[in-house]
């Protein structure tokens, strides 16, 4: 007698393999799956198969080191990596921040297949990059801060280059080209050769050839270095721009606090090799309690025995006609501070408030 497995909130899976019976198809309330005998099981294997649909990050990396030797001979040993744990969800802008020689590089280099790690793990869209780096390089791109192109070719003739090694051909490469041209505004330079163009047309066209094979995980390794802040801040409009029309994964690498903090739905401070703390920009803030600012302008006397007590205060300043205080969250804080001026007997002129911005975390975990 055979059963068939299906899915139904009214069934007894237990039950039924107790007693199995053949579940008329047009009959049951579930759907059916496979005929086979043992429902348990199968039930079983179905769940962790969802399970690791679902939760299975697109970036997994597991007690990754890295070194490099310099010297003639034995020479010296530099350890650039150092058990690095990290698991980066599908469909974020993640950030990897640190200053330099942190090791941003070479992780950004390992995850993107460029270098292989001394030891440990390391998975990228459920692939291993060592056994399966061709395989990961047919689904992901890399795009660095220092663009470099075939200097004699034009922005059209580059970019044609690029899809014939991706493996576009005929009127799909050409397809992608003029996408790729009219995404990142390089419609009235694609007749220019690549000498001629300016850094940040360079940084745009190298962009341009990152999206070419459609990419599931984008890499960037600081995209807008050794730009200026106008040309930065239309280059990050971009990335942001494409990645929520596209929905893919951009993992970049920075030490430019307000990039990070424009872009980043998540961030990992990296520091020596080892990374620090991961999350949000709120988070890593709150974690580390440098807290908002309230600042307070007024006219009368006051004494900083007077503002001891105040709820959510981590620190305060007085001076001259102003004070200011670091609070937990300077949105629940506020009116409590005011009370608390108002009872010191002082007349308030002017309150203003402020957030710790990204950098004063970075520096703050760079210590």
């Amino acid at each position: 007698m055979s059963s068939y497995i299906y899915i139904s909130k009214n069934v007894d899976y237990k039950a039924s393999a107790r007693r199995p019976t053949r579940v008329s198809l047009w009959k049951s309330q579930g759907f059916p799956l496979f005929g086979i005998g043992n429902i348990v099981v199968w039930r079983y294997i179905l769940e962790i198969f969802v399970k690791g649909l679902i939760l299975a990050p697109v970036v997994r990396a597991r007690n990754v080191w890295k070194s490099f030797r310099s010297g003639w001979f034995r020479g010296t040993r530099n350890e650039v990596l150092r058990g690095i744990d990290l698991d980066i969800e599908e469909g974020r802008i993640f950030g990897i921040l640190g200053p330099n020689g942190a090791g941003k590089t070479t992780f950004l280099s390992i995850l993107s297949t460029l270098l292989l790690p001394d030891r440990g793990q390391v998975e990228v869209l459920g692939m291993d990059v060592l056994r399966g780096g061709h395989g990961v390089r047919q689904r992901i791109n890399i795009s660095s801060g220092n663009a470099n192109f075939l200097w004699s070719l034009t922005v059209r003739e580059n970019l044609t280059f690029y899809g014939m090694l991706y493996g576009l051909g005929g009127a799909d490469r050409k397809e992608r080209v003029d996408e790729a041209i009219a995404l990142f505004e390089l419609g009235n330079c694609e007749k220019t050769s690549f000498d001629k163009l300016s850094t940040g047309m360079k940084q745009r066209l190298a962009l341009a050839k990152s999206m070419l094979n459609a990419p599931e995980i984008l890499f960037l390794d600081e995209p807008t270095v050794g730009l200026d802040p106008q040309v930065s801040l239309k280059i990050r409009e971009q990335i942001r721009d494409i990645q929520r029309e596209k929905g893919f994964t951009i993992v970049l690498t920075t030490h430019n606090m307000a990039e990070a903090e424009y872009l980043c739905d998540r961030i990992a401070f990296l520091k020596e090799g080892r990374i620090l703390t991961v999350g949000t920009a709120n988070d890593l803030k709150r974690n580390i309690r440098l807290g908002d600012v309230i600042t307070v302008v007024y006219e009368g006397i006051l004494r900083s025995i007077q503002l001891k007590g105040l709820p959510g205060v981590i620190d305060s300043c007085l001076s001259d006609g102003r004070c200011q205080f670091v609070v937990d969250s300077a949105q629940k804080r506020m009116s409590a501070i005011l009370h608390g001026l108002w009872r010191a007997g002082v007349i308030v002129r002017e309150v203003r408030t402020s957030e710790t911005n990204l950098e004063e975390v970075f520096l703050e975990f760079s210590k």
